[in-house]
């Protein structure tokens, strides 16, 4: 396949790859992203831009993603694992005798910034809780607090609008979502949510992080850590998506250059970080990778262009992939997973 015409400044591969360039800059150890492989599936992003002689090596293109994700997302689960997949077990520690080693002293019992313990409660993310304390509508002990800088302890009577709030034990699930499902929590109008497909999963209350519309299938994170959930929605973190897009006809690689440089939307310009043919014999398909959190921004793209979307998968979001989920069914994060979501390493 011939290499795709366009401007110098974008990176192309020898598969129909379009894809920006783009530098590393400096975020903090929070930010830093790792130079090795999050999970199976996972596209791969360069952290500078090669010159034009390596575009073709660049490991893990959007089509890549795809296919990689895409691999046991349809078939049988592994041997040995269920609907309900446990969680890790707890690592034990032991001291010099053998026996179990005394757990440290408990770091909740410390005080903790007003704010974080209203997100650790589930009902928001921390910079709304900045928003809820300010408003007024938050009580410590029966006293109504408006400095965000309060810290609070376990043992105190948090109440919002009159309600008592605590922490709750934080649980993180993986839904590989089904066509037909709407991912807000109350929808008045709708007959499925996606709670229904997590209801015997946990006895807390989960909510979707960020939106994926009725029609739209894939990669869905469910959780009750506010706090995270409000990083990974949030546009400066730039979490990372890979779609794979259906389309009603050949996109021509004129296009793909187009949402590489960027289309005018009408909340703004929108461009993909890359995007490539997943199988060289079918350009009605591709892979798609953005970061952009807009509402329905992949199917807004292509109607700008002239297509419509058939079908929609995301097959990554963050760097978490469906392999081995089953339509429909869920698991729940493994440690080292959340562990990588809360150090920012979105791969």
């Amino acid at each position: 396949m011939s290499k795709m015409s366009g401007k110098p400044s974008q990176r192309r591969s020898a598969g129909g790859t379009a894809r920006k360039p783009r530098t590393t800059t400096g975020r903090g150890s929070a930010g830093r992203r790792a130079t090795g492989t999050p999970g199976p599936g996972a596209a791969r992003k360069p952290r500078t831009t090669p010159g034009r002689g390596s575009a073709g090596k660049a490991a893990g293109s959007a089509g890549k993603a795809v296919g990689s994700a895409e691999i046991g997302a349809s078939g049988p689960e592994s041997a040995g694992a269920d609907r309900r997949r446990a969680a890790p077990a707890q690592r034990r520690t032991t001291g010099p005798s053998g026996r179990r080693a005394a757990a440290p002293p408990a770091a909740a019992a410390e005080p903790m910034r007003l704010n974080k313990y209203i997100a650790n409660s589930g009902l928001c993310a921390r910079r709304e809780a900045d928003e809820l304390i300010k408003s007024g509508y938050i009580t410590v002990n029966g006293v109504k607090v408006t400095d965000m800088g309060v810290k609070v302890k376990l043992t105190d009577n948090v109440e919002y609008k009159g309600k008592k709030i605590t922490p709750e034990k934080k649980v993180y699930i993986l839904l590989n979502k089904p066509k037909g499902y709407v991912t807000t929590v109350k929808d008045p109008h709708a007959t499925d949510t996606v709670l229904d497909l997590v209801r015997d999963a946990t006895g807390e209350r989960i909510y979707p992080v960020g939106r994926l519309d009725k029609s739209t299938t894939g990669v869905l994170l469910l959780t009750n850590d506010g706090d995270l959930a409000g990083r990974l929605t949030h546009p400066k973190y730039q979490v990372r998506k890979v779609y794979h897009v259906f389309a009603d006809k050949e996109i021509t690689r004129h296009d793909m250059e187009k949402i590489v440089e960027g289309v005018e939307l009408e909340d703004g310009t929108v461009s993909a970080d890359a995007i490539s043919y997943p199988d060289p014999d079918d350009h009605t398909q591709v892979g798609l990778e953005i970061h952009s959190g807009q509402n329905r921004v992949v199917r807004r793209i292509f109607e700008k262009l002239g297509y419509s979307v058939r079908k929609l998968d995301r097959v990554s979001f963050a760097g978490l992939t469906k392999k081995n989920l089953q339509r429909g069914t869920w698991r729940f994060l493994s440690a080292k997973e959340v562990s990588m979501l809360k150090r920012g390493i979105y791969k």
